[in-house]
């Protein structure tokens, strides 16, 4: 697996800053292998929720994970407060880079990730699809 590594800085918006990567670098799968930083604003949408929540203040990051494609990421998160309140749920735009956000992203060059409508949840899911093995593929 390859691997990308970059650090986020303060006001940077954390979502709006993996999708772009994602999309710059034509990425076609890839996950969140880790993420550690902070936060002055949380935008988050809690579970069965149609409506986002907004935190201000002082947010230790304390786990990212995601999927990662150019056609669709999906990522979860959970911050905690300054009393050790932990949070987690959907990370939205608007989460706003407090001192740093350092992230190591596994690229996976063997499948393609797409976002499918599932008509059983109702909502677009993870479809992976085989990709042939470069080395394989170079024979």
């Amino acid at each position: 697996m390859e691997t990308l590594s970059l650090r986020l800085h303060p006001g940077q918006d954390l979502k709006h800053e993996l999708d772009q990567l994602i999309e710059n670098q034509q990425i076609k799968a890839a996950c969140i292998l880790t993420c550690v930083g902070s936060l002055t604003t949380a935008v988050l949408r809690f579970a069965n929720q149609e409506n986002s929540t907004r935190f201000d203040g002082h947010f230790e990051i304390v786990s990212l994970t995601g999927v990662m494609s150019q056609h669709g990421s999906h990522y979860h998160i959970a911050i905690a407060d300054e009393k050790g309140t932990a949070y987690g749920a959907h990370l939205l735009e608007g989460c706003r880079i407090y001192t740093t956000a350092e992230i190591v992203i596994g690229i996976i060059a063997d499948s393609l990730f797409l976002r499918t409508f599932d008509p059983q949840t109702g909502y677009p899911e993870l479809e992976v699809i085989p990709q042939p093995n470069k080395k394989e593929s170079e024979l």
